[in-house]
């Protein structure tokens, strides 16, 4: 390693969902080792005062690591953390970043962004109202999975037009990686990923790449691609159940 980039000294609190596997494709892109610990969210592990310590927000994903003074800094919000990762670990060979300051880094910021503040919140929404509402609301379901198709063609059009099929340059980078988890679930949402073509054989690109299907399994098997409708189904019952309760709770704390 580079004297420029320091050793890590990774410890990831994730779980088997988009934003958690976000984080582990890019440990392995970058080849670099980490100790995953599983937070079981179904049990409220990420309510509990060490997990709190690392992220307040009580959400995963969240990691620790060795600061460049010695002492441990603790990391949330998915998009923080791909940051973070990219410039303390691969700001020499730039395997899935730019330079700093480059026009491709401002570039790949543009679809990180996209991503945390538009397919990510709207996606999840339509997860939401689709699989897990104790009543389906047809205006609720049809905003969110519109907007995500929306914003779908939006990627759609944009990798028409790429002579890499990645969204940045002439390589995958923190961009590609942060999208794939949640276009992998497409179906967990209501959309059929074959209306969007150009989204799809990116999709399929990027799973062909080792450090995706690596990471992708972290902390446990990665299942969404091979789930039938009538598994789907039977997930979702089960995690209505504990999702309804904990909202519950969390208007009575209000």
């Amino acid at each position: 390693m580079s004297s420029t980039e320091k050793t890590p000294n990774i410890n990831l609190y994730t779980t088997q969902t988009p934003n958690g596997i976000k984080i582990s494709i890019t440990l392995e892109e970058l080849g670099i080792p980490y100790k995953p610990h599983k937070i079981d969210i179904s049990q409220n592990t990420q309510k509990e005062p060490f997990f709190l310590a690392i992220n307040p927000n009580g959400r995963i994903p969240a990691l620790t690591d060795t600061f460049s003074d010695g002492q441990t800094i603790r990391l949330f919000e998915s998009g923080s953390i791909m940051q973070y990762l990219v410039e303390q670990y691969d700001s020499v060979h730039h395997k899935i970043s730019y330079p700093a300051g480059s026009r491709e880094s401002y570039e790949v910021n543009n679809w990180l962004f996209f991503l945390n503040a538009g397919v990510g919140p709207m996606q999840g929404q339509a997860n939401h109202f689709f699989r897990y509402a104790p009543e389906k609301i047809e205006y609720g379901i049809s905003r969110y999975q519109n907007e995500t198709r929306r914003l779908y063609r939006v990627l759609d059009q944009h990798l028409s037009t790429s002579s890499s099929g990645y969204l940045v340059g002439e390589k995958c980078t923190i961009a590609d990686i942060a999208h794939w988890g949640w276009v992998a679930a497409a179906g967990w949402a209501g959309i059929e990923i074959d209306e969007f073509p150009h989204l799809k054989a990116w999709e399929d690109r990027m799973l062909a790449r080792p450090g995706v299907e690596r990471g992708r399994h972290v902390p446990s098997p990665h299942r969404m691609k091979e789930m039938s409708k009538e598994e789907m189904e039977k997930h979702a019952q089960e995690s209505a159940q504990w999702i309804q309760r904990e909202q519950a709770k969390d208007a009575k704390k209000e």
